[in-house]
């Protein structure tokens, strides 16, 4: 059986769907049940040799990039924040003690927010028929599922990068199924996030909101990447968490890095600021 190519043409050469079936119907023998005999890109027990890591690489790279640009997202607005924070009237699940269960009951106002955002900012993103924009979370609970969410009241589609953790994470039930992705390398989940950004906005949240702040920090303040709107939401908890005025007094940054981010309150001036930053009427 012949494969169709991407421009229509055939290619005389057998598809690799139907030579994975042939294979799977040959008879049963010494030989061909040795792990020798399987072909390689279906013999997962190959693919996961230690060898192999370069290949799992490329294709966690190739997969989701291929399957984004299928679906015609061109653009994305990432939502980074924590896992934990409950939506208004909800449980605050992940409190320890009486203290965190405050502060986490509170900070439902940040779910809030990032729903409301999402959807302002999926409602622009259908008028470039969903192309541009369009908004992308690490598709678990807490900040990420209310980005999702507010894309979803919008009916808008929005990604979910999801990533294997030693306690289970299923992806949340407001992001779009043909845009849910799994990942099993931190990096190449990273680079899905940033390579199509046109904003970042970071909500309160743990070590792993940090690490995905301090990395697009430093890719932005290195020239790495292009500078793009780096929306902090809720001045009081990040200038309390991290003083960035205090490291550049230090001098192990310019005086003008504070300038890389900008606090911002409300999804509608989150919004205008981006509005702002791309002439958007």
């Amino acid at each position: 059986m012949n494969a169709r190519r991407p421009d229509g043409t055939w290619d005389p050469l057998s598809d690799s769907h139907s030579d994975r079936e042939r294979a799977e119907r040959q008879p049963v023998t010494p030989q061909t049940e040795s792990p020798a005999y399987r072909l390689a890109y279906a013999d997962m027990d190959f693919l996961c040799r230690e060898e192999l890591r370069p290949v799992r690489l490329q294709l966690e790279l190739l997969k989701a990039g291929m399957m984004l640009e299928e679906h015609g997202v061109k653009s994305t607005v990432v939502m980074f924040g924590g896992a934990r924070i409950p939506e208004p009237g909800g449980d605050p699940w992940a409190a320890k003690n009486e203290i965190q269960a405050k502060n986490l009951t509170a900070a439902a106002r940040y779910y809030e927010e990032a729903r409301n955002f999402a959807r302002i900012c999926s409602q622009h993103s259908l008028t470039h028929g969903g192309a541009e924009y369009v908004i992308c979370t690490g598709g678990g609970p807490g900040v990420m599922e209310a980005g999702n969410r507010g894309a979803c009241d919008a009916g808008a589609d929005s990604i979910g990068l999801n990533i294997i953790l030693p306690h289970e994470q299923a992806p949340n039930e407001y992001v779009t199924p043909e845009l849910s992705f799994n990942f099993h390398y931190f990096a190449i989940r990273k680079m899905h996030f940033l390579i199509r950004a046109k904003a970042i906005t970071i909500f309160p949240g743990g070590f792993g909101t940090m690490d995905e702040l301090f990395e697009t920090l430093t890719l932005i303040q290195t020239g790495r990447m292009e500078r793009i709107p780096l929306l902090l939401f809720g001045k009081e908890f990040w200038s309390r968490m991290i003083d960035f005025e205090a490291l550049a007094e230090f001098g192990t940054i310019s005086p003008d890095d504070t300038d890389l981010i900008r606090y911002v309150d409300t999804a509608e001036e989150a919004w205008k600021a981006i509005a702002a930053h791309y002439r958007i009427p």
